[in-house]
């Protein structure tokens, strides 16, 4: 569920990527249990590269990071792009460092939960994978190194 006067910046970036069927295919690639489920890299390195430097306006925090509010992720004010993560327990620290939930999830909570999360966290810290191989290479890298991920088939607007 989407509301856009909670984060309008992000509401309407998240529709037109959804009308281009930007996430069809696209991995769970940095599942943290008990922190979030991030997604948000297009599995064609192609169009991947034209939309990670398509970045959008920060919008002000109006909603917490509550459990289940969807959210643009960040590396710093100005930089928000494609990548999304879902909030798999309340992240109220999150409010305060600019994360704008734009959206929650209303109903299929208990699959996120089981979304497989035991890569743990990307590489150089942790055993998951490269951001920027993720970038680089797309499903070819994370389906060959990284078979256990969830995916999504695809997503649609509905009225």
């Amino acid at each position: 569920e989407v509301h856009r006067d909670w984060a309008p910046g992000g509401a309407d970036r998240f529709y037109n990527l959804v009308k281009r069927g930007f996430y069809d295919g696209a991995r769970f690639f940095r599942v943290l249990p008990g922190f979030m489920a991030q997604f948000g890299v297009n599995g064609d390195p192609s169009i991947s590269t034209v939309w990670r430097v398509a970045r959008i306006a920060d919008d002000p925090v109006t909603q917490g990071n509550k459990r289940g509010t969807i959210t643009f992720a960040t590396a710093g004010p100005g930089t928000r792009t494609t990548q999304l993560f879902i909030n798999l327990v309340d992240n109220d620290g999150l409010d305060r460092q600019g994360f704008a939930p734009f959206g929650r999830v209303t109903s299929g909570m208990n699959i996120v939960e089981k979304l497989y999360g035991g890569y743990g966290e990307g590489a150089p810290n942790g055993k998951g994978p490269d951001q920027g191989r993720v970038q680089l290479e797309g499903n070819t890298y994370l389906e060959k190194e990284f078979p256990k991920l969830d995916y999504i088939k695809t997503v649609a607007i509905a009225q």
